[in-house]
């Protein structure tokens, strides 16, 4: 008989993420949590109000695409301060890294808008269906009226208030109040629905469903952030030497004389846990920074009548060398911190003086290039100029207009130009030189053009072109 093929090889196809159980965060009272809700609290308010705000008769924020203007209180910024998003941006960046060259992952723990929005769908969930038995008997029981009544409760104020928070958002880049008279008589454009929803849908989405995968899969800083980290900087630790070995007993009892340390391995520094990991595993990559370990150990302790601190913030080099909080508080001030501390409030510093004295006008200066010069009736030669001026203020404005940088240059006639607040205008002028200036010039020859307010000295531009002779 012919040889048989050898059977072949069957490779397993291994998924690319390990499925997971649901994760469901017990509710903790303590310091920390009522430092969370705080910041909930703030940043809702001002995302929520600041839009609704009025200033000036319009919206205090408004960043209107349709007219290319970002109004900020006072302050109106057109395409041309593009340089301060940059600038932003990078404040924002340097901020970053202080904090958690600092203190670690500060900002995911308090104020990011996965976390405040996790929080809030949280307490929805746990008003709705109970603490975190209750909410995982729910689960696994069999759908019935109950089950059926309290998810739908829950899912209908979880999509309203996603919906709300979509409105909102869209509310910052359309008026809001007009955007709320549509919505009312609903004729809402396409638009404008669409990214109520989109981002209503991603609210949804991100805290009701994605919660702690977000944070562990998807944003790139739990990646990143052990590159900004060194033996100084704060973090959620296990005091391992005093905790361990780990056991239960009795609350009366020594645990020395039973050969146990201070954790009873009760498990609800885990249990409180949005990202469901284990701290006394170490410091982690899925680790948030919202130390709710840290209060849920605290209320163990308290009831066992042991010191705080099993589980709090601290440092490498301090759980290593036992040091004090002083010399915690000492090293916080090192080269790296103090390097960033410094460029950022160079850099802020810099860019509000840069606000403080930035002149509200701008002016745009282009050669009419259809004719380069020609000769007047009198006999001057003159090159036409097209002038476009911002006015960067609310406030209206009349400017005058005159141009200097060769001898006996003047306007053919005299320009004066009004531009209402916010607003832009165009308009052309004529600039003259004699003849006898041709005479010993040829070609492109620099000149200045000076806009000025003509009720305010201080508020001018000196803008520089060409001026053609032949």
């Amino acid at each position: 008989m012919p040889d048989q093929p050898a059977p072949r090889k069957v490779i397993p196809i291994q998924p690319l993420f390990k499925s997971e159980p649901k994760v469901y965060p017990r509710s903790v009272k303590g310091l920390f949590q009522r430092w969370r809700w705080a910041f909930v609290w703030l940043t809702q308010i001002v995302f929520y109000g600041l839009c609704w705000l009025p200033w000036h008769g319009r919206q205090a924020v408004l960043f209107d695409l349709d007219v290319r203007r970002f109004y900020l209180f006072d302050l109106v910024l057109w395409p041309q301060d593009t340089i301060y998003l940059a600038v932003l941006l990078v404040l924002s960046a340097l901020a970053l890294f202080l904090f958690t060259a600092v203190a670690g992952r500060l900002w995911c723990g308090y104020t990011c808008p996965q976390t405040v929005y996790t929080e809030i769908f949280l307490w929805v969930e746990h008003w709705i269906e109970g603490e975190r038995p209750k909410r995982m008997k729910l689960d696994a029981s069999p759908w019935n009226a109950d089950k059926i009544r309290r998810k739908l409760a829950k899912h209908t104020l979880w999509i309203a208030f996603s919906l709300w928070t979509g409105f909102t958002f869209l509310g910052y880049f359309t008026p809001i109040r007009d955007l709320a008279s549509e919505a009312a008589t609903l004729s809402l454009s396409g638009g404008a629905l669409f990214w109520i929803l989109f981002y209503g849908g991603a609210t949804y989405g991100n805290a009701g469903f994605l919660r702690e995968q977000m944070c562990k899969y998807i944003c790139p800083y739990a990646r990143f952030q052990f590159v900004m980290f060194d033996s100084d900087t704060l973090i959620i630790t296990y005091d391992e030497a005093r905790g361990d070995p780990r056991g239960s007993r009795a609350k009366k009892s020594d645990p020395r004389q039973q050969g146990l340390g201070d954790c009873v391995d009760c498990g609800i520094c885990v249990q409180v846990c949005p990202t469901g990991i284990d701290i006394r595993d170490g410091l982690q990559a899925e680790c948030i920074g919202c130390a709710a370990c840290i209060d849920a150990c605290d209320q163990v302790m308290d009831k066992l009548d042991y010191p705080r601190g099993l589980i709090r913030y601290s440092t490498e080099n301090a759980m290593k060398k036992a040091l004090g909080d002083s010399t915690i508080l000492r090293r916080a001030f090192r080269p790296r911190t103090l390097v960033y501390s410094a460029v950022f409030l160079t850099l802020t510093a810099a860019t509000a003086w840069s606000l403080a004295t930035r002149v509200p006008l701008k002016v745009d200066i282009v050669r009419d290039r259809a004719t380069l010069s020609r000769e007047t009736d009198d006999g001057n030669i003159e090159n036409i100029f097209h002038l476009q001026i911002i006015n960067a203020s609310e406030t209206p404005r009349t400017y005058s207009v005159r141009v200097e940088g060769l001898d006996g240059i003047h306007l053919g006639q005299p320009a004066s130009i009004p531009v209402a607040g916010a607003a832009t205008a165009s308009a052309m002028v004529s600039v003259q030189v004699g003849a006898e200036v041709a005479e010993n010039r040829h070609g492109a020859q620099p000149i200045r053009f000076v806009i000025a307010d003509s009720h305010e000295a201080d508020v001018q531009v000196v803008e520089k072109a060409k001026f053609w002779l032949p």
